[in-house]
């Protein structure tokens, strides 16, 4: 009968392991083997979990271009726009409509209030000019010269000799050059000019009216009058207790009469003595002090 048990045993062991349903049996041998956790262990997997899984994971940015700038939205700043009006007029030189610099800054699809806020700085703005009569902005250049007669008017009106300068006169006229070189190839203003490029630097006015030729025959006297040598004039002067002015003059330093005449400091008399019972054996050697 043993054998015969532990035949239909093993027949039921096969069955469960065909089935997929484990043994019961085998289930609690291996618990029962299986040490069991400590608490400790067990709180301390609580409260200390993978860092891994408490990392928030940012998102990668899909298709980023970094050799490109980024787009911060620049243009479409209130004050880059007003930049951009003002340089307009500038450039254009007559007087400009609200729809022309619209439609050059490119406002159509901006609200009401943006547009305002636009209008507003430009009427208050110090380099714009704005006509309430005709409703146009136009640019306040620093010198309000476009011609060459104003020039000219300009030029005549200064109290002093200071000149003008070209840069500060192309601020609002874009033909200040041209006009520049006319009037100098006709005698009527005076320039200065860049070494590097030859452009006009600074103006004067002139009149062709005092300018007058010289005889030939008072030129050839004056080409014929011989000019001694620099060291020649040197050497006069020189002679004549003077001091040519390419050459330096060394002053000799005075000497200080304080210097010389320091006190020296007198030796210092007995002051109060304070060692009576010694007054026959300490000595007084001041008198010996240099």
């Amino acid at each position: 009968m043993s054998s015969l048990q532990n035949q239909m045993s093993a027949f039921k062991a096969s069955l469960a392991a065909a089935s997929g349903k484990p043994n019961k049996t085998a289930a609690l041998a291996s618990a029962q083997t299986q040490p069991s956790p400590s608490p400790a262990s067990s709180q301390a997997s609580v409260s200390n979990p993978n860092k891994n899984d408490l990392k928030r994971k940012r998102p990668e940015p899909a298709n980023v271009v970094y050799s490109q700038p980024a787009d911060t939205g620049t243009g479409r700043n209130t004050m880059v726009q007003i930049t951009y009006a003002i340089e307009f007029l500038k450039t254009q030189g007559t007087p400009q409509t609200l729809k022309d610099i619209v439609d050059y800054l490119s406002l159509h699809n901006h609200d009401e209030n943006y547009k305002r806020t636009i209008t507003t700085i430009l009427r208050n703005h110090p380099k714009v000019i704005y006509d309430h009569a005709s409703n146009t902005y136009s640019y306040r250049p620093l010198h309000d010269i476009r011609s060459e007669q104003q020039l000219l008017g300009y030029l005549q009106g200064q109290n002093t000799a200071q000149g003008l300068n070209v840069r500060e006169l192309r601020d609002g006229w874009a033909g200040a050059e041209d006009a520049i070189n006319k009037l100098e190839s006709e005698g009527r203003i005076l320039a200065t000019r860049n070494k590097k490029d030859n452009h006009a630097k600074m103006v004067w006015p002139d009149d062709p009216s005092l300018k007058f030729t010289i005889d030939p025959e008072f030129q050839d006297i004056w080409h014929k009058i011989k000019i001694p040598d620099s060291s020649a004039v040197a050497d006069a002067l020189e002679k004549e207790g003077l001091t040519p002015a390419n050459k330096t003059r060394h002053v000799k330093k005075a000497p200080n009469v304080q210097e010389q005449k320091k006190k020296k400091k007198a030796p210092r008399k007995g002051g109060k003595t304070t060692n009576k019972h010694m007054e026959g054996i300490l000595r007084d050697y001041t008198h010996l002090r240099k």
